[in-house]
C-alpha cells in the first residue's frame, strides 16, 4: 500500500512537480500562492507540464500495444463475434485507440464497409473518444483511481448499450450507401519489428501532441481562470449541486465545443474544486468529447438524419443519467 501511494502521488499526481513549480512561482516570479495571480500561474504551469509528460508516456505505451492491432486485424477480431459480445468487444477495442471522435469516424467507415454490424461500430465510436486508456490514467492523476475506474465502467456501459440499441433497431438502412461500397481488401500486413513498433509509437505521440496541444493549453487556461478568478457563488448559482438542471446544462454546454478529453480534464478538475458536483463536471467532459458539434457534422456525412438523432439522443441521455448518478453517489469516490 505504501508503494502504491508513492506511485500515485509521485508518478501520477507528480507532487514533486507541484513543489518545484511552487518554488518557481514564489522565488523566481515573486508571486504569492495565496493570491489569485500566483495561484493561476501555478495551476497553469503545473497542469500543462504534468499533462504533457503523462500524455507522451501513455500514448507511447498505448501505441506500442496498438501496433499489434492494426485496423484490418481489429476488424477480423470483431468479425468473429456477434450480438452483445461483439458490442462489448467493440467498446473495449475503442479504449486502446487514442483518437478524438472526428478521427474515429474514418475507422467507423472502414469497419462498416468491411461488413461489421452498424451497432458494433457505434459501440466503438462511442468508447473511442470517451474511454481511452490515457484519459483513465489522467483522471486518476487529477482525482483518484476510484473515480477513474468508475468512469471507465460507465463509459463502456454507455457504449455497449448505445450500440446494442442501434443493432436491435436494425438501422443499417440509415447509413449512407457509399459507406457499404467502401470495401476493404484483405491484404496480409507485414509483421512489424520491435524497432518499427517504437518508431510507430514515437510518430503517434508526435501526431497526437500536434493535434491536442492547443486544446490542452486552452483547457488548462480555462481551468486556472475558474479555479482562481471566478467566484464560487457564481459557479454555484449555475452548476451547484442543489440545481436539478446543472447536469443538463453541463452536457449541452459541451456540444458547441471541439476539444480532446485531455483539454477538458483541467476544466472538470477546476469545477470540482469550486464545489460543482462530480457528475456535473464529468457530464461536461463527456459532452465535449462524445457530442461535439464538429464530430456530429462529420458523422452526418456518413449517416442519415434519423440515425444521427438516435445516436445523439442515446449518448445525451446516457451522459445525463451518468451525471446524476455520480452526483448522487460521488461522495463514495471522494
Amino acid at each position: 500500500m505504501v508503494i502504491f501511494d508513492w506511485i500515485n502521488s509521485q508518478l501520477l499526481r507528480m507532487e514533486w512537480l507541484h513543489d518545484l513549480v511552487r518554488l518557481l512561482v514564489e522565488n523566481v516570479f515573486g508571486l504569492s500562492m495565496q493570491e489569485r495571480l500566483g495561484g493561476s500561474v501555478h495551476f497553469f504551469i503545473y497542469d500543462v507540464i504534468k499533462i504533457f509528460i503523462l500524455l507522451s508516456v501513455l500514448i507511447f505505451g498505448i501505441s506500442y500495444i496498438q501496433s499489434y492491432f492494426p485496423p484490418e486485424r481489429t476488424r477480423k477480431i470483431l468479425g468473429r463475434f456477434d450480438g452483445i459480445s461483439a458490442n462489448i468487444l467493440g467498446a473495449l477495442l475503442g479504449t486502446v485507440t487514442p483518437f478524438c471522435s472526428c478521427s474515429s469516424i474514418p475507422l467507423f467507415i472502414g469497419f462498416t464497409g468491411a461488413g461489421l454490424p452498424v451497432g458494433v461500430t457505434f459501440s466503438f465510436l462511442i468508447s473511442s473518444p470517451l474511454v481511452d486508456l490515457a484519459s483513465v490514467i489522467l483522471l486518476a492523476s487529477i482525482f483518484n483511481w476510484q473515480i477513474a475506474i468508475a468512469y471507465v465502467v460507465v463509459g463502456l456501459v454507455l457504449a455497449v448499450i448505445g450500440g446494442s440499441i442501434i443493432s436491435k433497431a436494425k438501422m443499417e438502412k440509415y447509413v449512407e450507401p457509399f459507406v457499404f461500397a467502401n470495401k476493404i481488401m484483405d491484404i496480409e500486413q507485414e509483421e512489424l519489428t520491435a524497432a518499427d513498433r517504437v518508431e510507430f509509437s514515437k510518430n503517434q505521440v508526435l501526431d497526437i501532441i500536434k493535434r491536442v496541444w492547443m486544446y490542452i493549453l486552452i483547457g488548462v487556461g480555462i481551468g486556472a481562470a475558474i479555479h482562481n478568478w471566478i467566484p464560487e457563488n457564481i459557479i454555484s448559482a449555475v452548476l451547484g449541486q442543489d440545481k436539478w438542471y446543472s447536469v443538463i446544462i453541463a452536457t449541452l454546454a459541451g456540444v458547441p465545443m471541439y476539444a480532446d478529453i485531455f483539454g477538458t480534464l483541467p476544466i472538470a478538475e477546476a469545477l470540482v474544486l469550486k464545489g460543482v458536483g462530480l457528475g456535473t463536471a464529468l457530464s461536461f467532459m463527456m459532452g465535449v468529447t462524445a457530442l461535439s458539434l464538429p464530430s456530429m457534422i462529420m458523422l452526418k456525412k456518413v449517416v442519415k438524419t434519423k440515425l444521427l438523432v438516435v445516436f445523439g439522443g442515446l449518448v445525451t441521455a446516457g451522459i445525463v443519467i451518468i451525471g446524476y448518478s455520480f452526483n448522487a453517489f460521488g461522495y463514495l469516490f471522494l
